[in-house]
Formats: C-alpha cells, sequence, structure tokens
C-alpha cells in the first residue's frame, strides 16, 4: 500500500486536516490536540465495531486505562469487520499529532502494515490488541486472547460431555480471520477430530440470526447430530434456536466463545453447556502499561503475542479439567447484563 507523506505544516494545519479527516470518514476524535500538548502525552485508540460489547470494553478500559494516568487519548473507529480504510486514515492522523502510542484493533491482519511501519519510523509505539497482525511483529507487541486454547478447553469439554455416537458440527466465522482461525483449530485439537471426521461444518457471519440459519440447515441434512462448536455466543443462541424447534433440546451439547454477560448467562440458562471466557478489559490495560513504560524512558515490550488469560464456563464440570461456574463468570463477564 503507497502511502502519501504529508509535508510537515503548522499545527493549526494539522488540527483542521484532522477535523476535515474526522468529518469526511466518520473517525471518532478525541478532545485532545497534539501528543504532547500540555506535557501531557497523547496514545491514539484505533477501535473495531464499538457496537459489539467486546470491542466496546476493550475500548473503554483502554481508554480508562490511559486517562486514569494523566494521558490524553485521540481515538478512532472502523464502524464494519474489514474496514482498515478508516483505520489507515485514523493512524495517519495520529502520526501528524505525534501521539506516542497507538493501541490498535486491527480490522485487517495486513491492510494497516505500511502505515503502522510509517508510525513506528517515527517513533511511536505500536501495540495491537485482540488480533494479531501478519507479520506480528508489525506491532511491538500483541494483547489477545490464545484463542487456540480457548478452542482447546470447548473442545476437551464438549469430548468429556458427548452423548453415545458422537456426531459432531462446527458453526464457524470466515477462517481467514485469525482468532475464528485460531479456535477452530483449537477445537478440532481438543476434541481429538479430524475435520475430514465432521459430520457437518458451515461459516456464519458470527450472528444469531446466521448461527439459527446454518444450524437449520445443517439439522436437515444431518438431523443426528449432537455435538456443535459455535464461533460465538450469539451464534450459540441461533442454533439453540434451531435446535430446540427441531424438538431436540436436551439432546444436543453445545459450546462457544467469548464470555460476554449475555453468554455466561446462557451457560446459567441452560441453552450453552460451556463457554471459553476471554478478558478484553485485560487487553487494553496490559497495553497501556506498555505504553507506560516505552512513555516513562523508552523500554518496549519483549514483543510477540501477549496472552490476555482464558477461563473455561460451565455449571457441568468434568474431571480433570479446571472450570468456573457461571455464576463466578457473570460477575466478572463483560457487556450488558
Amino acid at each position: 500500500m503507497k502511502i502519501v507523506r504529508r509535508a510537515a505544516g503548522s499545527a493549526g494545519l494539522r488540527v483542521s486536516a484532522l477535523a476535515l479527516a474526522c468529518a469526511v470518514t466518520a473517525v471518532a476524535c478525541g478532545e485532545n490536540g497534539a501528543g504532547d500538548t500540555g506535557g501531557k502525552p497523547t496514545i491514539g485508540i484505533v477501535a473495531l465495531n464499538l457496537s459489539n460489547p467486546f470491542f466496546g470494553t476493550l475500548e473503554k478500559a483502554t481508554e480508562n486505562a490511559a486517562k486514569a494516568k494523566g494521558w490524553k487519548v485521540m481515538k478512532a473507529e472502523a464502524k464494519t469487520p474489514g474496514d482498515s480504510a478508516t483505520q489507515v486514515t485514523a493512524i495517519e492522523n495520529m502520526i501528524a499529532n505525534k501521539v506516542k502510542a497507538i493501541v490498535v484493533t486491527p480490522a485487517s491482519a495486513t491492510a494497516l502494515n505500511g502505515v503502522l511501519k510509517r508510525a513506528e519510523d517515527q517513533g511511536i509505539l505500536v501495540l495491537a490488541v485482540n488480533a494479531p497482525l501478519k507479520p506480528d511483529n508489525t506491532a511491538d507487541a500483541t494483547y489477545a486472547t490464545d484463542n487456540v486454547e480457548a478452542g482447546k478447553l470447548i473442545g476437551q469439554w464438549a469430548k468429556a460431555s458427548a452423548p453415545a455416537g458422537p456426531r459432531v458440527a462446527m458453526l464457524d466465522f470466515d477462517l481467514s480471520d485469525a482468532p475464528s482461525a485460531d479456535r477452530h483449530k483449537g477445537f478440532l485439537a481438543g476434541y481429538g477430530i479430524a475435520a475430514s471426521a465432521l459430520t457437518g461444518k458451515a461459516l456464519t457471519k458470527g450472528t444469531e440470526d446466521t448461527g439459527q440459519q446454518e444450524m437449520e440447515n445443517l439439522l436437515s441434512a444431518h438431523p443426528g447430530i449432537n455435538v456443535v462448536y459455535t464461533i460465538n455466543e450469539p451464534t450459540a443462541r441461533g442454533a439453540h434456536t434451531a435446535i430446540k424447534n427441531k424438538g431436540r433440546a436436551g439432546k444436543v451439547v453445545l459450546v462457544s466463545v467469548d464470555g460476554a454477560c449475555s453468554g455466561v448467562q446462557d451457560v446459567k440458562d441452560g441453552v450453552i453447556g460451556a463457554t471459553a471466557m476471554q478478558f478484553p478489559d485485560k487487553m487494553g490495560e496490559k497495553a497501556v502499561e506498555a505504553a507506560a513504560a516505552y512513555i516513562k524512558d523508552g523500554t518496549k515490550p519483549e514483543g510477540g503475542i501477549v496472552d490476555s488469560g482464558t477461563q473455561l464456563i460451565t455449571d457441568h464440570p468434568v474431571k480433570g479439567l479446571a472450570s468456573q461456574t457461571s455464576q463466578w463468570g457473570l460477575e466478572r463477564c463483560w457487556g450488558p447484563k
């Protein structure tokens, strides 16, 4: 991707350019100006789809941790998956405003590489959250769920909880998406099943509607399915509706990943057998701590992907697999309750 390098101008011109970009590209701008205004450093937060409670929690935790340190915050949001153009424009504006660090939830694993390299060349610390960039050293560090481990946990639980004669199906999201691919791989490994041995599989959009639709299709083709992996809890909720409508409620083991409050409530209500909880607030807080060390004395994080934690949530524990109850999860979950 060709990056246009803007000629240096006055601070007033930079602020005017930023205001124009905000109006044109729907970049959400904070209350700050340049990266070290009044002796207070500014960090940039480049978010993804804040209407999703996971990303909303991640962005808010990052902002709160930064403001608790007395920093100023510059924010931007890509409103749809894959909207890298908005994120590129936002990062360019952050570079122009001389932020000290950028915390980004990437809309694409590779589309931001050029502009982030430019940021690093300007001495800006680049920190990815939730999903790694490719290559992962594009960021100085990445704070994310170990999605392979999350998939393994629910795969192990599903294996131990499966009825006799298991017939396993998977409801995925786009497998070019790193978290989706890792959860998929982890589930297969945890369950101990090859992809070729699955009874059925389908791609969803990670929504309740598409979860129901694809589960209905799978049950029509394979009515005996009795173990179902889902990419996230909205998909699981839709799958449960399809299962119930087919008169198979209580006969299908349903597992998922995320740990949203609504998903943990579904575990409590028996809609989902088990979910793997992630902690988006910890991702943001860890990123801010790394930024603090860099701002203080130039210390960079060690790099690579830093696991922000995963916890199996179920009210039906199995021997040899550590888990917590839905009540524990409801006390620590994220998103609306």
